[in-house]
């Protein structure tokens, strides 16, 4: 039973402050873990990164498939947030989709492996590939408006093509080193761009 002291309801507070500071933790961890060494990692591997203990992974994530669609659900989320922080924040339009599309490919090269970790549950799976086509299309139709509004991009770009071409672009990075994908995406950027008026 929860005490209703002012003491219990700060200790209380504090313990959700702390399981929430560890579940992000968590969630960091395992991504970066997830890049370097893919899904499979060992659990103590990001709980060694974390800083955390086993117990408390298991306690937020009882299964692996539930870490795996944690962290990209968090990453989600933060690529999503980020597109109107940008447009905000960059010198221009398109300089806050490029720096926006970064992003989106640091999220495309830590979700490989994610569907052959989610293979015993296809609908979770199919569930969070909604997720993401519902969260950051209208992110991305954002950006692109506002880059062609600003006469920085030509008008014609669907965001769901590109997004998919970038995706595309990702594809092999893993089986060979000497490809880099960022390098054929900013090509494909400069090629969006509106020849200046001379």
């Amino acid at each position: 039973m929860v005490t209703e002291s002012p003491t219990g309801k700060a200790s209380a507070r504090s313990q959700r402050v702390d399981a929430q500071r560890n579940q992000q933790a968590v969630l960091t961890a395992a991504a970066e873990v997830f890049v370097t060494s893919g899904v499979d990692a060992p659990i103590r591997q990001i709980a060694a990164r974390a800083g955390v203990g086993m117990a408390t992974i298991y306690r937020h994530f009882p299964t692996r498939a539930d870490l795996v669609t944690a962290v990209y659900h968090h990453q989600i989320e933060e690529c999503a947030e980020a597109g109107p922080k940008l447009l905000a924040s960059a010198d221009s339009p398109f300089d806050a989709l490029r720096q926006w599309i970064d992003l989106f490919v640091g999220f495309l090269v830590t979700k490989h492996g994610l569907a052959d970790a989610l293979q015993s549950d296809s609908d979770r799976f199919a569930a969070l590939h909604t997720y993401f086509i519902d969260r950051l299309l209208p992110v991305c139709a954002q950006l692109l408006a506002a880059a062609a509004d600003a006469g920085d991009i030509r008008s014609d770009v669907q965001p769901y093509e590109l997004m998919r071409g970038i995706g595309n672009l990702c594809i092999g990075r893993d089986s060979d080193l000497r490809y880099d994908p960022r390098r054929l995406i900013d090509l494909l950027l400069e090629g969006l761009r509106r020849p200046r008026q001379g």
